[in-house]
């Protein structure tokens, strides 16, 4: 059994999904360090720094649905989806509107890589707490993950 596997009981598809989510996460930061360390003229101060504050948190949150994505917390699937839907968002319209394809046009590869990668049979079944010899509807009538603890006696 591989090293990862051991750290990791999520597949392959949803750890690196998670891998590919710190990318918005890290790029957030550093917006929002930038917007610190340069806060300019033009906007009260006051504004700015709020702004800062918030891309700073909103990288944390990021960040901290990668690492669970990474770490195979089903909790994070679906962050990792609705990050994965707003990163597509803002490469698409850094691509359109913005006149900025160079940079968008990567950003929403990026975003619908993460969206493929959570979807994916695997990342699926994961998430379903799917037995080998079931379908996903059967998994689902179960109650999915946590049906399959509460057989087990364990906690959610």
């Amino acid at each position: 059994m591989a090293l990862a596997d051991k750290i990791s009981p999520a597949p392959r598809e949803v750890r690196a999904a998670g891998a590919l989510t710190v990318l918005p996460g890290i790029g957030l930061l550093v917006f929002g360090a930038l917007l610190f360390a340069s806060p300019g003229e033009s906007l009260p101060l006051t504004s700015v720094l709020a702004e800062g504050a918030f891309y700073v948190l909103f990288a944390l949150a990021v960040l901290g649905c990668a690492v669970g994505l990474m770490f195979g917390h089903t909790w994070a699937r679906s962050p990792g989806v609705v990050m994965a839907l707003i990163t597509a968002g803002v490469g698409w319209y850094m691509a359109g509107p913005s006149g900025r394809p160079a940079f968008g046009v990567p950003i929403v590869i990026l975003g619908v890589a993460i969206l493929v990668l959570l979807f994916r049979r695997p990342a699926r079944a994961w998430a379903l707490g799917q037995h080998e010899d079931e379908t996903e509807e059967e998994a689902a009538e179960r109650g999915g993950l946590a049906g399959r603890r509460r057989a087990r006696g364990e906690d959610d």
